[in-house]
């Protein structure tokens, strides 16, 4: 076992010292339950071709319809308030069967080749608050760089656990948390946590506890510091910063930068891990043109991984296929991004990139528990690319308004010695979103 942290008592002592922290009054829970209530709807309308080019040749295809109901409440009036935020998910399935399906869209197949035709679930948490802390126990949905639910297709991903935020100083938020299942985002049932690059067999984690604090206190500078704990596979830390200089009203520099460590504890169920990633990043802005230079790297014999099918990969280099995150990887890419506002077009955005990835896998343990299939004996020079199009158009007013539809284009395409881990692949988006504020 490499330097295990225990993360509870971390949470704990967070919890202990926000007491201090709390101010005289909580202004937000003089809403009241009803008064500070919400509901948002929100339909999906998503359709994936995932067109695997080789080494296998595979076209899977699914389009669906999906809507998300969240509902919040105001806290109860006094000292501690109380309150309860629910969700409701439904999918249904459009098209994807005859063997197209496994997008990741629908749920995986019965074994017939066709996704079932409708998948829903739902859940809900309690929160309480006291003065600027904010308890809440259920169902949830999490955004940080250790643990975020996945948004990127049809339904968001959901967790299961406890979590506790603080805002009592300005520019300022402490959280923490521990969860035990998560809900994937094409499933319906909650599932015990596993990793998206990591081969745990029939073995799971039984939580992941965080904490962390997220500082804005100068207009122009974000900055985050993370810790998080898979039970028995890793520990992790996450760090970044980003600055905006604006040099005149139409420029802006913006540098930043990622960085993750990543060490294996307890039962080490993945087997060794020592993985350093870092990513940084400086953008141009002009106008409405915006051009954007990353490097990234991996430093480690393990891929950088993460929560199955989770967003808490907070790096410049995660792409719309791949997060160019191997063992021991390199890459660069270039983005350029353009708000036609610039020429009357309110609301239409575009993007282009262009990333490139060099590994060498002979340096991939082939004993890795969890990791083996990384080990190529032929792949020291294993390289790939990706290209990136995207555009998107929001309705700006009338009964529509809000409406936005998204085009999405990406092609990865590797050599041989990176096809024994990865697919060249052709992948296409076409997704409709219409939220709406139902109160």
């Amino acid at each position: 076992m490499k330097h295990s942290l225990k993360l509870c008592p971390l949470f704990l002592a967070l919890a202990a010292t926000i007491p201090a922290f709390a101010h005289a009054e909580d202004d937000a829970s003089k809403d009241g339950f009803v008064e500070g209530s919400s509901l948002k709807l929100h339909a999906r309308n998503y359709y994936m071709n995932h067109d695997i080019r080789s080494p296998r040749a595979d076209d899977s295809k699914e389009w669906g319809q999906g809507f998300i109901g969240k509902f919040e409440s105001g806290f109860t009036q006094g000292t501690v308030g109380f309150g309860l935020d629910a969700y409701a998910l439904l999918g249904l399935k459009l098209d994807g069967g005859g063997g197209t399906d496994g997008s990741s869209i629908l749920p995986v197949s019965d074994g017939n080749g066709k996704a079932p035709t409708a998948f829903s679930s739902a859940g809900a948490a309690l929160k309480m608050r006291a003065f600027d802390t904010e308890l809440k126990a259920g169902d949830m949905f999490l955004t940080n760089p250790v643990i975020a639910g996945g948004e990127s297709r049809m339904l968001p991903q959901s967790f299961r656990g406890v979590s506790l935020t603080n805002n009592s100083f300005e520019g300022w938020m402490f959280e923490g948390g521990q969860v035990s299942f998560d809900k994937p985002y094409n499933q319906s049932g909650m599932r015990r946590l596993t990793t998206t690059y990591g081969d745990l067999g029939d073995q799971s984690s039984k939580h992941i506890t965080w904490a962390g604090v997220s500082w804005s206190g100068v207009p122009e500078i974000t900055s985050n510091l993370y810790a998080a704990q898979l039970q028995d596979i890793w520990n992790q830390y996450y760090y970044d910063l980003d600055y905006t200089y604006a040099l005149s009203d139409s420029i802006s520099l913006n540098p930043g930068l990622h960085f993750y460590h990543t060490q294996d504890t307890g039962k080490a169920l993945l087997g060794d891990i020592d993985n350093n990633t870092f990513s940084l990043h400086f953008a141009v802005g002009v106008d409405g043109h915006k051009v954007t230079a990353v490097y990234q790297r991996v430093n480690g014999n393990t891929p950088f991984d993460y929560i199955y099918q989770g967003d808490s990969v907070y790096l410049d280099n995660s792409q719309q296929y791949s997060d160019f995150n191997g063992p021991n990887e390199r890459s660069w890419k270039l983005q350029y991004e353009y708000d036609f506002a610039g020429i009357g077009i309110a609301g239409l955005t575009g993007s282009a990139s262009y990333s490139r990835g060099e590994l060498d896998l002979t340096k991939a343990d082939s004993n890795s528990i969890g990791y083996s299939n990384w080990y190529n004996p032929e792949g020291k020079n294993a390289h790939h690319w990706e290209r990136d199009l995207g555009l998107k158009y929001v309705i700006q007013e009338g009964k529509a308004k809000d409406l936005a539809v998204s085009l999405r284009w990406a092609t990865n395409r590797g050599n041989t010695a990176y096809q024994s881990v990865d697919n060249d692949v052709d992948e296409y988006r076409v997704i409709v979103d219409y939220p709406i504020d139902v109160f």
